[in-house]
């Protein structure tokens, strides 16, 4: 069953998309396949913080558009369209809403930002896969 893991964003993480590619480069670490769902917006600012999480290095990463991917295949791929079945370790959710086949993925990561409507946003997801039986877990950061 998909575990869900929520993580709140507290004053002193000033910056989601670090918090994004961290997480990112965590799961990649341990050789999982992530796919970050989010608006072009958002797929926009990852790419260019994905180039240079860590001094001197990038996490392999590509922006999907229901095409094929080019092999080797990058550990993260981005997108807004349900993903390939190549990735379906890790999914960062960056939407407002709750995909319908959040199911294919092992992990499920929820971001929850200080920003008043986000926060409300994210109480109805919490409830949401609660309310179906999902095993959650919250991380203060």
């Amino acid at each position: 069953m998909t575990r869900v893991d929520f993580y709140v964003l507290g004053a002193a993480v000033a910056d989601p998309v670090a918090t994004v590619c961290k997480l990112c480069d965590k799961a990649a670490a341990q050789g999982q396949k992530v796919y970050v769902r989010a608006p072009p917006d958002q797929q926009v600012a990852l790419d260019g913080a994905l180039w240079s999480t860590r001094q001197g290095s990038f996490i392999a990463h590509e922006t999907w558009s229901g095409q094929a991917i080019a092999a080797p295949q990058p550990a993260v791929l981005m997108g807004e369209a349900e993903p390939p079945d190549t990735h379906l370790d890790v999914l960062v959710n960056l939407g407002t809403d709750i995909p319908a086949w959040f199911g294919r993925f092992e992990r499920v990561l929820e971001l929850v930002s200080g920003d008043a409507a986000q926060r409300a946003a994210s109480r109805v997801r919490f409830k949401a896969y609660r309310d179906k039986g999902f095993p959650l877990q919250t991380h203060e950061l």
